[in-house]
């Protein structure tokens, strides 16, 4: 596979119209700020001679912390370019993970705005996107002519760290070659470039928004950037900046089809693809989001920070995605299914050129996940009679109930399967008899009265007896995690004081969940 980039941090095509827009910045919706994709370029060049100019070397590390912005991702760009490794920080992270990642990585200066200034400027060097005296952005990062670094295979082009929600964040290096495999996996140039605009408001320290940045700069394309997600600014960019592509997480269509006063009477006509991963999600919620964007093809797609997105696609042969399934493999030789009762379920293994050589600094982690390139996504999958991959869930999110396993997607999915559920999630609680039995969070549809026996009694009804839920909380949201998806662990500590308070649900006539 060839391609014409060789650094990650470089996918301009000097061949097409840089004077169109590259970048519409909403961090102030009222006053949109507007960049060119001339104007990012030489900017990224500007990064880049800076940082080399202040004497730091190949490989060096240097943190991103901030909301989304235009500098930021001109900085990231940038840092890339001049051959040192971009590292952006989630700044949802507590302080304790922060200082751990920043020690972690030998990281030698930060990008910031003034929000996190103070933060990480008591830590290293900082270089603050909002600072308009002589040692912020504007002054220190001037356009600039720069031939950027053409990276050899196996140099290291950026480093994210995993959510650290089990332990501390791991680093996961990526090089520019695997990333850049990556891209081209799914590279298809458009017929008109200035025609291609989507929408970033995930955050780009997370392996989904970063790549869609990289996708939307990869085809010279138009990308609106909102500092986060708030349901309402959204649909109204969508709507306003005629966005015909998003790669977005489940969770964020969840609560933008939730209220019909979000998507009705709008106009998304231009909206053409809607690429949904990073979370799994249920037929109830693919449909929802399907007839409030009829135009618009949805995939359902997969990734891991570790093995990168490229891992599924169409059908070699046509056949039409079912609207749950991640896709057929890319390439047969890239994937495995092992430790299943058959040759058409496990855990995916995965091979190739954007898989990591190895966490940073942790050879025992590696080595737990890595075998001859071969890297355990620990996902469970299924593969039905057509070839098409399935998530079933995760193998560490697997637990036992009286001898049965449980996987808390396949409950989700059976919850979510009830018309007046909108979304559900499912923990395990801890029972001394059965090991764990799996109770529910649910948010009902607006209006919905559903009682706890009706939804368990939908549940028995409609799959295995193990599986329908010991517990109900009716809740009018579920939390969300730093990455925009659900916050499990947040829910596993509800669960205990729940069970503690007797405090889940009940029936009007008093019967507990």
């Amino acid at each position: 596979m060839t391609h014409r980039w060789t650094n990650l941090g470089d996918l301009v095509d000097r061949t097409l119209d840089l004077q169109a827009p590259a970048i519409v910045d909403l961090r102030n919706a009222q006053q949109p700020v507007t960049w060119t994709h001339a104007e990012v370029d030489r900017l990224a060049n500007g990064v880049a001679v800076a940082l080399l100019a202040l004497g730091l070397r190949a490989g060096t590390h240097v943190a991103i912390a901030s909301l989304n912005r235009a500098e930021y991702v001109i900085a990231y760009f940038g840092i890339m370019r001049a051959g040192l490794v971009a590292v952006p920080i989630n700044i949802k992270q507590s302080e304790e993970n922060l200082d751990y990642v920043l020690r972690d990585a030998d990281v030698a200066l930060a990008f910031v705005d003034a929000d996190r200034h103070a933060l990480l400027a008591a830590r290293v060097p900082v270089i603050d996107f909002d600072d308009t005296g002589p040692a912020g952005f504007a002054a220190q990062i001037r356009p600039a002519d720069f031939a950027a670094v053409a990276a050899p295979a196996d140099q290291v082009a950026q480093m994210l760290y995993t959510s650290g929600s089990t332990g501390k964040p791991k680093g996961v290096p990526l090089t520019h070659a695997g990333q850049l495999w990556a891209l081209a996996a799914t590279y298809a140039k458009p017929a008109d470039p200035s025609a291609e605009r989507y929408l970033l408001a995930q955050p780009l320290f997370h392996m989904n928004g970063l790549f869609m940045a990289k996708r939307a700069f990869s085809v010279n394309g138009l990308l609106v950037i909102q500092p986060g997600f708030e349901v309402g600014a959204y649909v109204d960019a969508l709507e306003r900046y005629r966005i015909t592509v998003l790669a977005a997480v489940p969770t964020m269509f969840a609560r933008i089809v939730k209220d019909a006063a979000y998507h009705e009477g709008r106009d998304f006509s231009a909206l053409t693809r809607i690429m949904l991963g990073s979370a799994p999600m249920s037929l109830a919620l693919f449909e929802r989001i399907q007839a409030a964007f009829p135009h618009a093809r949805i995939v359902h797609g997969y990734g891991t920070t570790e093995a990168g997105p490229s891992v599924f696609g169409p059908h070699p042969h046509g056949l039409p995605t079912p609207p749950l399934a991640l896709g057929y493999p890319l390439f047969e030789d890239h994937v495995r299914l092992v430790n299943g009762a058959t040759d058409r379920e496990g855990v995916l293994l995965m091979r190739n050129p954007a898989v990591m050589h190895g966490y940073h600094r942790l050879p025992e982690k590696s080595a737990q996940v890595l075998n001859d390139g071969w890297y355990d996504s620990g996902d469970v999958m299924r593969r039905d009679e057509n070839g098409f991959f399935y998530f079933v869930g995760r193998a560490d999110d697997m637990f036992v109930c009286a001898g049965e396993n449980i996987y808390p997607v396949e409950v989700e999915k059976l919850l979510e399967s009830h018309p007046d559920v909108r979304q559900a999630s499912v923990v395990p609680l801890p029972d001394e008899e059965r090991a764990a039995v799996p109770v529910a969070f649910v948010v009902r549809q607006p209006g919905s009265t559903l009682s706890v026996h009706a939804l368990k009694q939908h549940a028995l009804a409609q799959g295995p007896a193990y599986q329908h839920p010991r517990r109900v909380a009716f809740v009018a949201d579920l939390p969300w995690a730093g990455t925009n998806k659900v916050d499990r662990h947040a829910l596993l500590q509800r669960a205990r004081e729940l069970e503690a308070a007797n405090g889940w649900s009940h029936d009007a006539q008093g019967v507990p969940a």
